[in-house]
């Protein structure tokens, strides 16, 4: 059993060392190759003062690159940072300037988009394209061909242990800033050995990584891939956007393995399900993210009937932490996909308003999670994490932390569980898990605006869209558009409301409190 994330790559490297790991646009990298490059970044990083516990960003689109400096990190000591590449440069430079990122492997225009803002963020960062950057602006840079002055061998072994961190993934902030949710190397390798063993993936499998880097989704495709020797396709954006040409790449490449969020299976029902049926070699399809719509689950189970579909439930905080098998003959009969059961070395339960663990069928409580998959924490945001990892009161014999995940569920009579909803302002959509005080946060950010609320609309294609409504100041003059465009540059593409409804004033409650509820029922 590995204890570091790193070990599953030299494994791989040792047994598989010819092999595919990674393919990308482009083209792809063996396993002996991106043991021994990741090998030559690393020491590359310490060569320039990265000490255990720094934190690294890579800021770019997904690539073998991108693999490479998360193997790179790790092996150096630090902490790797996925950035959303599509985020605007004022969020990226938060981030950077919230957990101290002290080396950025980039590009060149997205290094110009962040020295556009006039800060000086890191201490130096790695250019993936070629030539060389200039000294004297964001920082001291290299190009990405440097590497190769650097050793092949592994860099000198660094004091960690399992319960350090590995990396820090971003997720939406209910202030209005995003926060960073820290995961170790024995977080990450409770989920990724639990998924090898009942997924039994395999070296012969082919996996395709659809969610972005910096999205939890992207920890299974990348590490189980590794772990087994198995080869991980990072999908270009021209491929993951276009549904009849992502049905194809997945026919051309015979891929075994597939995860992702409901909402791009349904675009594949939706425009391409006549190509879905010539997917002879998908044996496995996981997805989690958001509640899959039943009619659309159906029509996939039938177009693909010997594939396995596995329902997987966890926010970032877990990883995974639930899982149900789909099973077809129930699934006619089925008002609702359950969320399951708990996954290996994972104890969820649900607690009422009373505080009691819920214990009889079909009542409801928030879920909480305990086990070593939760998260330590926030990074650098005490009273968050305080909030939201909790002493587990309900044992009193020891001591230890629980996640409570703010997720309404109900207790089914096979032990499983049902998702209910939201006990807070998070919603999910596209599987992206959006914080509507975010939002709100960026649209009033506008010197036009006065009031605002954000909500979200239910729907069956991808979970939920989001609508805003908006009160200008006296005498402002701003389209919806305009608003649209404003938000563009203080919040990723996916949060940006599809629909913005001006009026002069929003309804209050008696306390002068926007009237959230009116406004969701109009």
């Amino acid at each position: 059993m590995a204890y570091l994330l790193t070990q599953l790559l030299s494994k791989s490297a040792k047994q598989y060392p010819d092999k595919a790991a990674v393919w990308a646009q482009g083209g792809a990298i063996t396993y002996r190759e991106l043991e021994e490059r990741s090998n030559q970044l690393a020491h590359l990083l310490r060569e320039r003062g990265l000490k255990s516990g720094d934190r690294v960003g890579i800021y770019m689109p997904k690539s073998v690159e991108s693999v490479i400096s998360m193997f790179a990190t790790l092996k150096a000591g630090g902490i790797y940072v996925p950035l959303d590449p599509q985020a605007p440069a004022q969020r990226i430079a938060y981030i950077i300037g919230d957990c101290g990122i002290k080396a950025l492997i980039s590009n060149a225009d997205k290094v110009k988009g962040l020295e556009a803002l006039g800060k000086s963020c890191v201490d130096f960062n790695i250019l993936t394209a070629n030539g060389n950057h200039a000294d004297g602006g964001l920082s001291v840079s290299m190009p990405w061909a440097a590497i190769s002055e650097f050793p092949a061998s592994h860099p000198p072994v660094c004091p960690r242990i399992s319960t350090d961190l590995a990396y820090i993934l971003y997720t939406s902030g209910s202030t209005g800033r995003p926060k960073g949710v820290m995961l170790s190397h024995l977080n990450a390798l409770t989920f990724i050995e639990w998924c090898a063993e009942i997924f039994q993936i395999r070296a012969e499998d082919r996996l395709t990584n659809h969610a972005p880097l910096h999205f939890d989704l992207s920890v299974f495709d990348i590490y189980d891939a590794i772990q087994a020797g198995a080869t991980v396709y990072l999908l270009p954006d021209q491929v993951a956007l276009f549904p009849g040409t992502l049905a194809g790449f997945l026919e051309s490449e015979k891929i075994t393995v597939w995860y992702s969020v409901p909402s791009a299976l349904v675009q594949l029902l939706l425009h391409a399900s006549n190509r879905l049926q010539n997917l002879k070699d998908l044996r496995l399809v996981l997805f989690a993210g958001e509640v899959f719509p039943m009619k659309y689950l159906r029509q996939l189970a039938d177009i693909l009937p010997n594939t396995e579909l596995y329902n997987l439930y966890g926010p970032t905080e877990t990883n995974v932490c639930t899982y149900y098998g789909v099973d077809r003959a129930q699934l006619s009969k089925m008002e609702k996909l359950p969320i399951g059961w708990a996954c290996a070395n994972t104890e969820v339960f649900a607690v009422d308003e009373h505080d009691k663990v819920v214990t009889k069928v079909g009542d409801t409580g928030e879920l909480f999670v305990r086990g070593t998959a939760v998260t330590p924490g926030y990074w650098g945001d005490v009273e968050k994490t305080n909030r939201a990892v909790v002493h587990n009161r309900f044992h009193q014999q020891f001591s230890e932390n629980m996640y409570r995940t703010g997720d309404v569920v109900s207790l089914r009579e096979d032990g499983g569980y049902d998702f209910i909803g939201r006990r807070d302002s998070m919603v999910k959509s596209r599987g992206y898990r959006i914080e509507l005080g975010e939002i709100e946060t960026a649209l009033l950010s506008h010197s036009s605006v006065r009031e605002a609320v954000a909500l979200a609309i239910p729907d069956e294609e991808v979970g939920a869209r989001i609508k805003a409504v908006v009160a200008l100041h006296d005498g402002a003059s701003l389209t919806p558009f305009d608003l649209q465009k404003h938000c563009s540059t203080k919040i990723p593409k996916y949060m940006i409301p599809e629909l913005i409804e001006m009026r002069s004033s929003l309804p209050k409650t008696s306390t002068g409190k926007i009237d959230r509820v009116q406004l969701g029922s109009t």
